[in-house]
């Protein structure tokens, strides 16, 4: 018998995606029950901050040697089915609601030569989450960044099966962390009684080799148990996969054969001490490959959690405040090919708007909002519909310096939004964008740009100005 083996193309970084379960296509969360009581235990915390709630082995004085030795004794002294019972306590289901356009082919062939449409549609994702932390008003709860990004709505499903409606407290895209908090006035009095919060254990502390548990709402089923080993640490990954040097700036991974399967993102991995040692985060994907999950290490993160549990949580206000300003992004191709810092960069400046009173001038880049890191005009533009009009925000900006650029950092009291139509107009001017060719944009684009910023001392920026089309322009003032 004559047998082919069909070799796999590539190997491909899957991020689990809240995204990636659409409308219809996962069958919600079960409803679990049988669990033991317990109550929701607080994370220590003062009148003003929320910390995370480490180890007893952490917080002792390291010369105590007979605490040391006790621990070591103990270590490790639990089954699966013991961390399984008590971490299930401390995971939730997340689930994410969002509007998505969705390109419909079906009269591409149709008469008049239709080339198809596009229509929006609500997309459901799901993920997963870590009690992390309680306040006097909100129960918190740690997740990754890509399970919230783009959601209009979440909500976090409790091991008693009952759901709760959450808001995101704030997140850091680059280390792919967030926080959600639901009121506690919101949760039952039945699910505060099965619910804990998860305790912090050491990832510094990991051996190779070592068994460690994975809990989470994989393929939105509901909460779900994996186990394996810990097979290497201080992984650091791009996004496609491949292995970065030590020096990056990455975050450092846990990599672990435990399954990580969609839904799992944000969930726990669980030292045989029942301790978070790692957020579930991401796997690789091939038919060349198995057993190749990653975490993002507990231990480089708790000061970013830390911060993000005690950020003011924000809606979406209806009428946000503006900067008055237009931009282009500066994409990250854009930003390496040029030598342009990547960010929003501010091509004018409404005369009297908020950003012209704050000092902020034409050939500025943008590159953070509150605190928050900006890439493009798009991200900008969304970080603004969660600020009143009035409220002063700190923007750091990059101002060009001869052929370097310096960082400076303004405060801006945000303006009234003066174009009620101004979001309709943003999305003409999108689907103006969209439908030109790059070298169309390019060309139509130069004599403004030449106007707009004459002889810089910056070449490279004009070099960017004259010649670069990875960037998206916004003829409105936002």
């Amino acid at each position: 018998m004559r047998k082919k083996v069909k070799k796999a193309a590539g190997i491909a970084l899957c991020a689990v995606l809240a995204g990636g379960l659409a409308a219809g296509s996962f069958e919600g969360v079960n409803a679990l029950t049988g669990w033991n009581s317990s109550s929701v235990e607080a994370a220590s915390s003062n009148k003003e901050n929320t910390t995370l709630l480490q180890t007893k082995s952490d917080k002792k004085d390291k010369s105590d040697s007979s605490d040391e030795s006790d621990s070591s004794k103990t270590k490790g002294s639990l089954d699966v089915s013991d961390i399984a019972a008590e971490g299930m306590k401390s995971v939730v289901a997340i689930t994410t609601k969002s509007v998505q356009d969705v390109q419909n082919y079906l009269g591409y062939y149709g008469f008049g030569g239709s080339q198809g449409y596009t229509t929006q549609q609500e997309v459901e994702g799901s993920g997963s989450g870590i009690i992390i932390g309680k306040n006097d008003d909100s129960l918190l709860i740690a997740t990754n960044y890509h399970v919230v990004d783009g959601a209009d709505t979440v909500s976090v499903t409790c091991i008693d099966g009952e759901t709760y409606e959450a808001t995101v407290n704030g997140y850091d895209e680059d280390k792919d962390l967030a926080v959600v908090s639901v009121a506690l006035s919101d949760i039952s009095d039945d699910t505060m009684d099965q619910i804990q919060v998860a305790t912090m254990g050491s990832s510094d502390d990991l051996k190779v080799g070592e068994q460690v548990v994975a809990i989470g709402n994989a393929l939105g089923y509901g909460q779900s148990v994996t186990t394996g080993i810990v097979s290497a640490k201080n992984r650091k990954l791009n996004s496609d996969g491949s292995e970065e040097s030590e020096d990056s700036d990455a975050v450092n991974l846990i990599q672990t054969d435990a399954a990580i399967n969609p839904g799992n993102s944000g969930g726990a991995l669980l030292n045989m001490d029942g301790e978070v040692v790692g957020i579930n985060s991401a796997k690789l994907a091939s038919t060349e490959v198995e057993g190749m999950g990653y975490a993002i290490s507990i231990s480089d993160v708790t000061d970013t959690l830390e911060q993000l549990m005690n950020e003011t949580p924000r809606d979406k206000v209806d009428n946000h405040g503006v900067l008055g300003i237009t931009g282009m992004s500066v994409s990250e191709e854009a930003s390496q090919y040029y030598g342009v810092p990547e960010g929003v960069l501010v091509s004018e400046v409404t005369e009297g708007g908020a950003a012209d009173k704050a000092g902020i001038k034409a050939k500025s880049i943008i590159t953070e909002f509150d605190g928050k890191r900006v890439r493009s005009i798009d991200e900008l533009v969304s970080r603004l519909e969660y600020y009143e009009p009035g409220e002063e925000v700190d923007v750091t900006i990059e101002v060009a310096n001869g052929d370097s650029y310096k960082e400076k950092t303004v405060t801006v009291t945000l303006g009234e939004n003066p174009d009620a139509d101004s979001q309709d107009s943003k999305d003409e001017s999108k689907d103006d964008q969209d439908q030109g060719k790059p070298d169309d944009q390019g060309d139509g684009n130069q004599d403004q740009d030449e106007e707009q910023f004459g002889d810089s001392t910056d070449s490279l920026l004009q070099d960017f100005l004259e010649n670069g089309t990875s960037y998206e322009r916004y003829y409105n003032v936002w």
